[in-house]
């Protein structure tokens, strides 16, 4: 395995890439090295990525838009700049980086608006509909780039632009999370999970959170859960209205989908907030209309983040906040980190080191 301080490719215009040939399927491939970075690119040496549930669903050719295959997998990365192309200023080499992943036009209205994951135009996500950041460089438009403040380290920076981001959007956007406020996460061992913990705790809040075994229930605890439930010895709707003396959380942070959303609804309070970004146990749930106006409940759909949130994410980071981190593997291990984040056995996230 190459030092993670010097990426080096197999030869002069080679480099390493972890490829999506087939369903389940990953191979650690040479490939064609990037030329120069063009005006107003920047190229980037990637040090870390992190591991998320796009990834696994690409894995299992769970695309939801033309892909072709051989694909470089990788959603999520930190690095640093190798090279820049002419009109990249503010920039130089060596600057640790994150990049954003969502390839977006950057000249529609959502775009111009700061409101970068609605871009009416974008092309696809990187490692999922197109080749993404599992290798050792990468050209990217400078605009998608985000500089990482000093003390971030590659490991932590490469959890800012999907896990941190995408709390940070839920919470702050969508969900207005304020101090003092009481908020139910469920899965909490998640990468995200973990990551809405420790915001929700960091500004006061009641964090009520769901786990599946008493070795997270621990882990929960340690950062900064209130009150832990095993989802799998009691029922969580119930210990929740029994905890806030059946009046309710303010807010439910949902990533679950149907195993879990109709419960998360019935924690509310009456005009709380329910904000989701995933359906891990299926895509479509019943819903009591009548609940939903009787209770005012208010529901927001949540995918993905703003470049603002990852800046966001990353001076949080700079200021103590620490992603929680469940494994790090190399390279060449990736699949082994997939199939512990499919596992459900985490808590935290999964690291790919260079």
């Amino acid at each position: 395995m190459t030092p993670p301080d010097q990426p080096k490719p197999a030869s002069a215009h080679t480099m390493r890439a972890l490829t999506l040939v087939g369903d389940r399927k990953i191979e650690l491939r040479d490939v064609d090295a990037p030329p120069p970075p063009s005006a107003g690119e920047v190229q980037v040496a990637i040090k870390a990525i992190g591991l998320n549930h796009i990834d696994v669903w690409g894995w299992r050719g769970m695309a939801f838009a033309k892909r072709k295959l051989p694909l470089i997998v990788g959603a999520e990365a930190a690095g640093e700049i190798r090279a820049l192309g002419v009109d990249t200023a503010g920039f130089k080499v060596g600057d640790p980086v994150v990049a954003y992943g969502g390839l977006t036009c950057g000249t529609c209205k959502a775009c111009r608006e700061g409101r970068d994951n609605l871009c009416e135009n974008v092309a696809g996500i990187m490692g999922f509909h197109v080749d993404g950041f599992a290798r050792d460089l990468v050209n990217m438009p400078a605009r998608l780039i985000v500089p990482v403040p000093a003390g971030v380290s590659f490991r932590d920076a490469a959890c800012a632009p999907i896990a941190f981001a995408t709390v940070q959007h839920m919470l702050f956007d969508n969900a207005k999370l304020e101090p003092g406020e009481t908020i139910l996460v469920q899965a909490g061992g998640s990468g995200i999970g973990t990551a809405a913990i420790k915001m929700a705790k960091a500004i006061g809040c009641t964090v009520i959170t769901t786990v599946g075994d008493d070795e997270k229930a621990a882990k929960a605890k340690a950062i900064g859960a209130d009150h832990v439930i095993n989802y799998r010895t009691e029922r969580f709707e119930g210990m929740v209205r029994k905890l806030t003396n059946k009046k309710g959380v303010d807010v439910a942070f949902e990533h679950v989908g149907p195993d879990t959303f109709n419960g998360s609804l019935l924690c509310l309070k009456r005009g709380g907030r329910l904000v989701t970004c995933g359906s891990t146990s299926g895509q479509s749930t019943t819903l009591n209309l009548f609940q939903l106006y009787l209770q005012q409940y208010r529901i927001f759909g949540s995918f993905g983040a703003s470049m603002r949130n990852v800046r966001e994410s990353l001076a949080k980071m700079a200021n103590g906040l620490a992603p929680v981190v469940d494994t790090e593997v190399a390279l060449a291990d990736f699949e082994r980190g997939l199939t512990r984040l499919e596992s459900r056995k985490v808590f935290g996230k999964i690291i790919v080191t260079f």
